[in-house]
């Protein structure tokens, strides 16, 4: 069988997952993620590197938007096959897409505007990328499937999704080609969680395939342990309090959000942080979170001892935000405040609007719980800009700037080779995707060193025969 593997995003950078498997005249993508990084959104209005309509199958690890973002733009231009995923990761997709839509169509006209004022023309942005009858035209393509289930995609080619442990409803997949002597197996791990983490399990691993494509976005640093996490994020929250200023919290709506709130309820739970109002700015992540409280059957040991419907993202204080009026609102209030808004790495949504209004003032903080792509927003804040341009204005940047880093949901470098480590039978090759440049190569190299195997990290658009 002759099996080509496209490496057609999130090759030494983050954003933007997509890979391409062409074997026997069969075509499966494997993610279909936005770029999100500033030098290279222009690929996300590039035309696909194959027609989408010769693409027979979708396979979607998970539903952050780096993932499934430009699912809307593939259908748009012909694709009409199915989307294969976890129901978790279905349900909370379309929630991603229907708003990434709005965000998308909003921000075109607001660009479009500005240019106008300002008297001259922009590129593309003053154009969607996608509308939100794009994005309502994906939903009926959507496929949901359960882990370890397989799903037979063509003769001799088939697929199974297993539980990665990063969000909820995350898949590695696993896909069998040929058969016989002629049989390659390829796992795509997706984003890899943590082990004895809150919310969701452990990742699953495995004892043989022939080729790994691993993700490396923390593969060059290692976490804060969890309770380091819970003592900085009481100081903050405390310090912030005796100050008088508000706590503004970029965070993605999906599994960050749910975590920063877990926390939170065990932090007031034990009498460590005062009790506030804390405002979920984000009307998705308030759909979100509900998904979360339906598929208790995915969560962990630790939050099954919630009975429901009490709800380990719930306490005494946490205002849901819904409209754009009660969000405006926000900036009358007096007296300390957490704002949680997205988007995560202040790319766009509410949170660009929360931070106009707290980034100048000494006595607040701006906490990050997240990764910040290169060339983000988030990133220029926590690079110690002296000042950055939000909304067409330059700002002072005055207020704290403060991290959590053990809160992300992807492994870190010690934990990814925990991950592969399993692997009872060398691999062929391991590709090393997802991640910034420099780290993707510290992240390979040091695999070559710890374990032997052949490593290669691939740059955009490498095609290669497996």
């Amino acid at each position: 069988m002759n099996i080509n593997l496209w490496f057609l995003g999130a090759a030494r950078n983050v954003t933007g997952s997509c890979y391409l498997i062409e074997a026997n005249g069969i075509r499966l993508l494997i993610d279909c993620g936005l770029y999100q990084e500033r030098e290279l959104r222009s690929r996300n209005w590039e035309p696909f590197p194959v027609p989408p309509n010769t693409i027979n199958a979708v396979l979607l690890t998970h539903a952050h938007i780096d993932h499934c973002g430009l699912l809307p733009k593939l259908v748009a231009e012909g694709y009409k096959n199915r989307i294969y995923c976890t129901a978790a990761t279905s349900e909370i997709a379309q929630i991603i897409l229907l708003d990434s839509a709005h965000l998308q169509e909003e921000d075109a006209a607001f660009k479009k505007r500005r240019h106008e004022r300002e008297g001259r023309r922009g590129p593309y942005p003053e154009t969607p990328l996608y509308t939100i009858k794009d994005a309502n035209d994906c939903l009926p393509l959507f496929s949901p499937v359960n882990y370890e289930e397989p799903v037979k995609l063509a003769t001799s080619i088939e697929a199974a999704f297993y539980d990665a442990g990063h969000v909820l409803g995350s898949a590695m997949v696993k896909i069998a080609l040929g058969s016989g002597a002629e049989k390659r197996t390829i796992i795509f791990s997706g984003d890899i969680g943590r082990w004895d983490r809150p919310i969701l399990s452990d990742p699953t691993v495995f004892s043989q395939a022939d080729y790994v494509v691993i993700e490396s976005t923390y593969g060059d640093r290692v976490h804060e342990d969890s309770a380091m996490v819970e003592e900085k994020l009481a100081e903050i929250v405390n310090s912030t309090h005796k100050a008088g200023g508000n706590i503004i919290i970029p965070s993605f709506a999906l599994q960050r959000t749910q975590e920063v709130l877990s926390y939170l309820n065990e932090l007031l739970a034990e009498g460590r942080i005062p009790h506030m109002m804390v405002f979920l700015d984000s009307p998705m992540a308030i759909k979100i979170t509900e998904v979360y409280c339906h598929h208790t059957e995915l969560l962990d040991q630790e939050m099954k001892r919630f009975k429901y419907p009490k709800s380990p993202f719930d306490f005494p204080g946490l205002k849901m935000v819904q409209t754009v009026d009660e969000s405006k609102s926000l900036n009358h209030i007096t007296g300390t405040v957490m704002i949680i808004a997205g988007a995560g790495m202040c790319t766009g949504g509410r949170i660009k609007h929360h931070l106009i209004n707290n980034i100048t003032r000494p006595e607040s903080t701006i906490l990050f719980v997240g990764y910040q792509a290169a060339g983000t927003l988030g990133r220029q804040i926590v690079d110690g800009a002296k000042g950055v341009r939000i909304l067409g204005k330059e700002y002072p940047v005055k207020a704290r700037i403060a991290q959590l880093t053990g809160l992300s949901a992807h492994a870190d470098r010690n934990e990814l080779l925990r991950w592969l480590s399993v692997l009872a039978v060398r691999p062929k090759c391991v590709f090393v995707t997802h991640g910034e440049e420099k780290t993707a190569e510290d992240f390979g190299a040091f695999l070559r060193q710890q374990t032997g195997f052949n490593v290669s990290v691939p740059q955009y658009k490498t095609r290669v025969s497996l």
